[in-house]
């Protein structure tokens, strides 16, 4: 096999046509080799002898796309010194396009022994992990263009891309579950009827279901777990996982603008699947430990403010490199309209504390491509000084968690809330005033993916997370929630007609209010979790969208559950349908928008809490 010197620049693998180049940075390494993996099990191994500041490259003629691969690194297995090379351990590139496979538990993945931590595990990780993939970079965007929404008419809607298109009645069954479903016409006339005009996806970065909640029979459901940043998660894959998934996204995305509606992802750069110094050596943790993770005095272990094992190294250059990279892509090749950055507080953390003006943030505001798209902060960590909602830079929007609680109180008639409920409905001017920004800084919700839903909020007085295998003990427990005389389902009438004027209320006051909605997926249909207001790992139809059928005549959406009258018909939201959003975040009268149908299921609210943290 031919191999030339290849090039630095880009990292991860550049299919230009004839062949590959292949480019991974590791200071750690005394030693890196690319292997190309077959079909058969084998694998060709090629040495990246050419280094140039710290990254090995080489390029490889008639290397194509579908290519698997992975990179075994050479070095010392040092943990007291924060080194953990492992030649043994087949690791993902962290810049792979694309991701194949699946991990498969076992002591194999691990860079120790389970019954000896300290000593090294020298067992081949190969056969049991997920490999990267040469993908092709070409796609036929047409005519495509970023619907470019301003904020002060932005709607947007939260949405799990399983959960959205699972049980969806107008999908086939293979498009269930998968960008494709997303970009399938059912889908989006059910989004431009709501009125939406931008689509969150949590997140869609190749993530990896954690060891224990796979020996529980669960999943990572949420994908808060990345071990990918330029991937798309091939799960959500119909057509394949050998590249087939990029293609699937950038189609979604693009029928998703020929609608007018943008597409924002969830992104986790704060950690990584990885985990503590007992977790599976996967990429990161073998390419380069000290490079990439923040570690303790005592170099074996590993800082966290996320409540997840690891935390980025948000001072290396290598890490910036990575994130601000993984941001371009996905806005240039993929067409992305924005982020939401999960734990944004820790991506403040240069050293210990939160520093408004972090490297990570003044990179941001320069780069002529990410500053120029919309990004929304989840203002708090699990770390000390980790709640800082109102403080992020100018350019930037945040989740408003004030917000949230406070119309939260003032709907289940919480005393001296309403002083606060002024503010927070007129824009929230203590949070945003002083340093410049107006009230579409402040993205207004009262539930989203972590809590309970919107139906829940009114159903339910104490969470019910049983299902989780955690005795309850997970998730928020003051919900500022109200079951409305009865906990959980029932057939009271007068209960039920309780909680649609609740929920009713909550929706007016979300719509009406300064600042930019954005609803939970499924609170339209009155979704419900049973209780459970952490439902991470709940790959099921509890977590899943309960879709209503439609009736026979068009006329609306009959089924679910329990609900009963929680939406009169012709239903709509809160009474204010006919309205769209004014450059004030007010309401103004546009005929046809927040139209919702008719149903008897249930919803889901938020938590302070980042599930399964």
């Amino acid at each position: 096999m031919q191999v030339w010197p290849g090039e630095a620049y880009p990292l991860g693998a550049t299919y230009d046509g004839a062949g590959t180049n292949f480019a991974v940075f590791t200071e750690a390494a005394d030693r890196v080799e690319l292997c190309l993996l077959h079909d058969d099990g084998s694998e060709t191994a090629i040495e990246l002898r050419e280094s140039d500041a710290f990254v090995r490259h080489a390029y490889v003629p008639g290397v194509m796309p579908g290519q698997r691969y992975g990179f075994r690194v050479h070095g010392p297995y040092a943990p007291e010194r924060g080194l953990r090379c492992n030649s043994a351990k087949l690791l993902l590139d962290p810049y792979a396009r694309a991701i194949s496979g699946s991990v498969h538990w076992g002591e194999e993945v691990y860079g120790y022994h389970f019954d000896e931590p300290e000593r090294r595990n020298d067992l081949d990780s190969a056969p049991h992990t997920m490999t990267s993939v040469v993908v092709n970079p070409y796609f036929d965007w047409g005519d495509d263009r970023r619907p470019r929404t301003e904020y002060h008419h932005t709607v947007i809607y939260e949405a799990h891309v399983k959960g959205l298109t699972m049980r969806h009645p107008g999908l086939p069954e293979e498009l269930r579950g998968t960008y494709a479903g997303l970009a399938h016409p059912a889908v989006i006339e059910h989004l431009t009827e709501l009125g939406v005009t931008a689509l969150e996806l949590m997140p869609v970065h190749q993530f990896v279901n954690d060891h224990r909640l796979v020996d529980m029979g669960l999943n990572n459901y949420w994908g808060y777990n990345t071990i990918g940043f330029f991937a798309p998660h091939n799960a959500y894959a119909s057509w394949g996982d050998r590249g087939q998934q990029v293609l699937e996204f950038k189609s979604a995305v693009k029928a998703l603008h020929e609608a007018g509606i943008e597409v924002i992802l969830d992104v986790v750069y704060n950690h990584t699947a990885e985990g503590n110094h007992l977790g599976p050596t996967l990429s990161f943790k073998g390419i380069d430990n000290p490079s990439y993770y923040r570690l303790t005095e005592d170099r074996r272990y590993y800082m966290d403010t996320t409540g997840t094992g690891n935390s980025l190294l948000m001072r290396s250059p290598h890490v910036l490199q990575m994130i601000m990279d993984s941001l371009r892509y996905w806005v240039t090749e993929m067409h992305v309209d924005g982020f939401r950055f999960d734990l944004a507080a820790t991506l403040a953390r240069q050293f210990h504390e939160v520093d408004r003006l972090s490297s990570f943030f003044d990179l941001v505001q320069q780069d002529p491509v990410v500053s120029q798209v919309k990004l929304i902060a989840e203002p708090w960590d699990v770390g000390e000084g980790g709640y800082q909602v109102g403080n992020f830079p100018p350019l930037w929007t945040e989740w408003n968690g004030k917000y949230r609680d406070t119309v939260r109180d003032l709907w289940r008639g919480e005393p001296r809330a309403l002083a606060e409920f002024a503010s927070r409905l007129t824009g929230s001017s203590d949070l945003y005033q002083n340093d410049g920004r107006r009230p579409l800084a402040s993205i207004n919700f009262v539930t989203c993916h972590d809590g309970f839903t919107l139906h829940d909020l009114v159903s339910y007085n104490d969470k019910h997370n049983e299902a989780n295998g955690e005795d309850n003990r997970d998730g928020e427990s003051h919900n500022r929630s109200w079951n409305c005389g009865v906990e959980g389902e029932t057939d009271d009438p007068d209960v039920l007609r309780l909680r649609a004027r609740q929920m009713r209320n909550f929706i007016a006051t979300l719509m009406l209010s300064q600042g930019v909605p954005m609803i939970s997926h499924g609170d339209e249909v009155a979704r419900t979790q049973r209780g459970n207001n952490n439902a991470y790992c709940q790959d099921n139809e509890l977590a899943w969208i309960d879709w209503p059928e439609t009736d026979g005549d068009g006329g609306g959406r009959t089924g679910g559950t329990s609900a009963g009258s929680c939406w009169s018909s012709p239903a709509r939201w809160c009474g204010c349908a006919g309205t769209t959003r004014s450059s004030a975040g007010a309401a103004s009268s546009t005929a046809g928008r927040w139209r919702a149908p008719t149903t008897t299921s249930p919803t889901s609210p938020g938590s302070l809490r980042r599930a399964g943290r």
